[in-house]
């Protein structure tokens, strides 16, 4: 641990947990583990420390089993041997921090090698204030529904966090409502990006990558935000660009929007059908 910033408490409760090494990361057993569909290889675990003064500081340690042999041979072939979800997750909080994009703080990372790269890795990044707006967006744009400046004032927020994430040269590819959090302190605004471990800088296509983010927040925000507020979030995005430009990243979000929903259509019916066929037996 060599981050002087840190809180000593922080730096306490890691060192004497071995959580600086990939060994000690995998073998802790304390916090409490967040289950959720989807995690697959990955482990997620909240910790809780306090400190003299009974605050407490909140993070999240992040595990990651050894991707499967084809992932690994891949990364090997093309010169990424060192590519793996905990490394992207703390660069990317730590460059976007260092532009001043609120983020995750990241505290320390790890990865074990291995013969055709890595094999497991982990990171432990600080929890953000507020919550995500997959689970209060309603609420709050509810509360504020007779006070439409805090919405705007809400939107103005969102296009700065992603426009500034955008000229850093990342995507997020992950860029839901639920990895969006929302500090509302009496009508003081501010907004967090959460979960950076697919986040990258692309080289080519990089109007499809901004795209598929842009998607993706449009599709699982408030339908309400959407409808009211969307056109005002990508007029600021797009700030200074002329009509033409304006209709077609209008047209490429709502084309990829319903990609998104078909996609998330068809696989309802697959589960309806299996579990169909599950009750029939």
């Amino acid at each position: 641990m060599n981050d002087p910033t840190l809180e000593p408490v922080v730096v306490e409760f890691i060192e004497s947990n071995e959580l600086e090494t990939v060994r000690g990361a995998f073998a802790f057993l304390g916090g409490e583990d967040l289950v959720k569909p989807g995690l697959g290889r990955r482990r997620r675990t909240r910790l809780r420390v306090h400190d003299a003064e009974k605050r407490c500081w909140e993070m999240y340690l992040k595990r990651y089993d050894a991707p499967g042999l084809l992932n690994r041979l891949g990364k090997f072939l093309t010169g990424r041997r060192g590519d793996c979800p905990a490394r992207r997750e703390f660069e990317a909080a730590k460059h976007l921090r260092e532009a001043f994009v609120p983020a995750m703080r990241p505290i320390v990372w790890g990865a074990e090698p291995g013969a055709l790269g890595v094999k497991r890795s982990y990171v432990i990044v600080s929890a953000v204030p507020g919550d995500a707006m997959e689970r209060i967006g309603e609420e709050f744009l509810q509360k504020h529904l007779q006070n439409p400046e805090v919405i705007e004032n809400f939107t103005d927020e969102l296009i700065q966090l992603i426009h500034r994430m955008h000229q850093m040269g990342y995507v997020h590819r992950d860029l839901y409502a639920s990895h969006i959090f929302l500090h509302d302190h009496e009508g003081n605004l501010r907004l967090y990006l959460i979960d950076l471990a697919r986040a990258f800088r692309p080289r080519r296509r990089v109007f499809r990558w901004r795209v598929k983010d842009l998607a993706q927040l449009k599709y699982s925000m408030p339908w309400m935000w959407v409808k009211l507020y969307w056109s005002r979030f990508l007029h600021g995005y797009l700030a200074g660009a002329d009509k033409e430009e304006y209709n077609d990243w209008d047209a490429a979000v709502d084309a990829k929007v319903r990609r998104m929903a078909r996609h998330d259509q068809h696989r309802a019916d697959r589960e309806k059908r299996r579990d169909g066929s599950c009750e029939s037996r």
